[in-house]
């Protein structure tokens, strides 16, 4: 017996897979300091709650349409409308179990085998290995610290082929934090206005996690000629600490959301009705606890940031929003630990965090960049003071 070769095309998610490395500990009763989930420590407010508890009182726990409620959609055109100065109609947007979820159906309903999907790097973790499933090619375009983790125009334009069929743009990003100005955006724009085959998938979900006054922007709001090729996608996940309702939606196409929904009818049908029920409490309510929230996440990475570059051998970019830094630390490849282990790679250093400091990461090869780090600040001042203490002993002992 043997899975499917589309299957094994594909990898765990490394992320999800040090989670369950950290929980078995702790399980055993082993202080073990967990920086590598994507998931806020807030928990998720009251008032979304509160519409989830009423809409099981009112036994909203049935089918509802496929790819979403007519509230929630009208809901997410509001949204689209009010915070990037996008106009959809209901029949423009998809409603997914998370933005894995969109991300899936988006790629296996348009990628055939050998097309091309631009994928800059540092990436998060799912979008090449989907890509790889649909039985398309991954073109993976690195973009250091040096440029600030960002796709530059030239490269963009080097990349694109005729068997291209995506672009993946992620601001805020996820692993690194870097997000694009409207002058970057422009400038990445122009390029694809030359190409009118590729579409554009623009992953928007940690748009209202912005430090510093950045202004936030998408790709369709400052190139309204990509309108009618361009996914842009979110979701409640990060922004509403929501990231167990499975709550992603996108607006797009109205061919390419038809053609969404076609697998989803397929596949998992609709998304929870009570997480929908939620979700439109979310978008229509008060949004003004954001303000509060990134302020606190804010701190943070000022925290971690500082703590990290006074580390010999690492450096730390500054990141523009989400809730991770993404170090890098090539001075400190070659080195040994007081143990005799050589790092010679960043899995090596997080295997050395975790057993001699306890603190759990992310290693970046996982993303596509090495030698870094994926480190999520989304807890605690005290925790993650404490973690970057252990981080900072634990290299001052590498010889």
């Amino acid at each position: 017996m043997q899975t499917s070769a589309a299957l094994n095309r594909i990898q765990p998610s490394a992320t999800l897979a040090m989670t369950s490395r950290v929980l078995d500990l702790k399980r055993q009763g082993i202080d073990v300091i967990g920086l590598g989930a994507g998931e806020p420590d807030f928990d998720t407010p009251d008032f979304v709650k509160e519409a989830a508890i009423e809409a099981i009182r009112k036994g909203q726990t049935k089918y509802t349409n496929v790819d979403g409620t007519a509230e929630l959609k009208e809901a997410i055109v509001a949204k689209y409308q009010r915070d990037n100065g996008l106009v959809y109609t209901t029949a423009q947007i998809s409603v997914n179990s998370g933005g894995k979820h969109t991300l899936f159906n988006a790629f296996c309903a348009t990628i055939d085998p050998g097309d091309e999907v631009i994928v800059p790097a540092p990436y998060w973790v799912s979008y090449p290995d989907v890509v790889e499933f649909a039985g398309g090619k991954p073109v993976f375009v690195s973009a250091g610290a040096e440029q600030n983790y960002k796709l530059k125009p030239e490269q963009l334009e080097a990349a694109i082929t005729p068997r291209t069929k995506w672009v993946v743009l992620n601001s805020p990003s996820n692993p690194t934090g870097a997000a694009y100005s409207e002058a970057e955006l422009k400038a990445l724009g122009e390029v694809l206005e030359r190409h009118p085959h590729v579409l554009i998938y623009a992953d928007d979900m940690y748009e209202h996690i912005l430090y510093d006054g950045f202004e936030f922007c998408t790709i369709a709001q400052v190139c309204p000629s990509l309108y009618d090729r361009t996914l842009t996608a979110n979701g409640v996940s990060k922004a509403y600490a929501m990231t167990g309702w499975r709550i992603g939606y996108a607006g797009g196409p109205g061919w390419l959301i038809k053609a969404m929904g076609k697998l989803q009818s397929q596949s998992t049908s609709n998304p929870c009705s009570i997480s929908q029920a939620a979700s439109v409490a979310a978008l229509n309510g008060d949004q003004s606890f954001l303000k509060e929230r990134v302020a606190a996440f804010q701190g943070r990475r000022d925290l971690v940031v500082s703590m990290l570059n006074q580390i010999n051998g690492m450096h730390c970019p500054r990141p523009e929003g989400a809730f991770y830094v993404y170090p890098e630390f090539s001075q400190l490849i070659g080195k040994t630990t007081p143990k005799g282990m050589l790092i010679d790679s960043d899995e090596a250093m997080i295997n050395y965090l975790l057993d001699d400091a306890r603190v759990a990461a992310v290693h970046g090869a996982a993303f596509g960049f090495s030698p870094a780090l994926r480190i999520s600040y989304a807890t605690s001042d005290a925790i993650l003071t404490e973690a970057c203490g252990r981080i900072q002993e634990a290299c001052a002992a590498l010889r």
